[in-house]
């Protein structure tokens, strides 16, 4: 399987603590079948001011343990980024790592406030696509905007936007009204992907196998598994 939204890095963001948590994580999700991950700190001005630079040399930094370690796990360079008015100077500069590429686009993974969708939310995805960035909402099913009334996402889905639910949403880690919201938008062939969004051993593991049962039993395994694998291969021009 490939993962698109993880969180192994450590000390950048609210990831990984160290090294030794990154690899723990890194074997985890080898175990679980993911043999692909494209770690994507928080990019949140403010709280999480990484950018390119910063993510690719820790990302190169990680490759070498892995390496080191013999596990065998391909990582990716790649950002969660909070939707805001501040990171427009930032992707001009070409300092936001995207995640791969979708029919041509750049992909970007971007975050909604868990609270709330900003005002404006939409002009900046109508700017981010003029730019030729095609957005994957983040975690849509643990919006409360979302989690009150479906018909907000509305104009992001008319507009194109891409959408990822959390596995661990689908297994119930998130509460009940995140499993009704996912298992909504599966329903609605509005998800092409499923990822792990892990940030630590305990509670939030690299964990997809599960999630994907859930969602065969929604959508059918051959749907679920574009989730998994099909989709985030066209992102990463894999085979």
């Amino acid at each position: 399987m490939i993962d698109i939204h993880c969180h192994f890095l450590p000390n950048i963001d609210d990831g990984a603590s160290d090294m030794d948590e990154a690899i723990e994580l890194a074997k985890l999700a080898v175990e679980n079948n993911i043999k692909h991950s494209i770690l994507t700190p928080h990019i949140n001005i403010g709280r999480f001011n990484n950018n390119l630079a910063v993510i690719n040399e820790a990302v190169q930094g990680f490759k070498v343990e892995l390496e080191k370690q013999g596990i065998p796990l391909n990582v990716y360079s790649g950002a969660e980024v909070r939707i805001s008015p501040d990171i427009m100077p930032m992707i001009e500069k070409g300092n936001v790592p995207f995640i791969g590429k979708w029919k041509g686009m750049d992909a970007l993974l971007l975050e909604m406030p868990h609270s709330n969708i900003p005002i404006g939310s939409d002009k900046l995805v109508k700017w981010l696509i003029k730019k030729n960035i095609i957005p994957i909402i983040a975690h849509p099913e643990r919006n409360r905007d979302v989690q009150k009334d479906m018909s907000v996402l509305k104009p992001f889905i008319q507009l194109g936007c891409l959408f990822q639910v959390t596995g661990s949403s689908l297994l119930g880690h998130f509460g009940d009204i995140c499993v009704t919201r996912s298992i909504e938008l599966l329903e609605m062939g509005v998800i092409q992907f499923i990822a792990s969004d892990a940030h630590n051993i305990k509670r939030r593991p690299p964990m997809l196998t599960e999630a994907v049962a859930v969602a065969a039993n929604v959508i059918g395994e051959a749907e679920a598994n574009k989730l998994v694998y099909d989709n985030p291969a066209l992102l990463l021009d894999i085979n």
